[in-house]
């Protein structure tokens, strides 16, 4: 992990997060947190790591997600060099009943 990413307001932050049970409270709370803009771009980044990650195409994941490049590449160099935050997060989601991981 980036040391320089990590400070106290960011724990607070996870620590908040990991709090939520529902996805119900999870829209509730990054509603609160979030604008809509900041929340379809993180949201956007998550839905590009997935295609990657499942072999699509740059000219595909533009069609399929209205990403740009640059968002494509800068998704793209955090899979390939990253702390494995995806990965983590896709495997566990692989493990949900099949209602639940959408």
């Amino acid at each position: 992990m980036n040391n320089k990413l990590k400070s106290r307001d960011k724990d607070y932050l996870f620590k908040a997060v990991l709090q939520l049970k529902t996805i119900e409270e999870c829209y509730n709370f990054f509603d609160d947190l979030c604008t809509i803009q900041e929340l379809e771009s993180i949201s956007q980044r998550l839905h590009v790591a997935k295609l990657l990650s499942d072999g699509l195409v740059y000219s595909d994941i533009v069609q399929k997600t209205g990403a740009s490049t640059a968002t494509i590449s800068r998704v793209n160099r955090s899979l390939k060099g990253g702390n494995d935050g995806y990965s983590v997060v896709f495997d566990r989601l692989k493990e949900l009943p099949d209602d639940e991981d959408n």
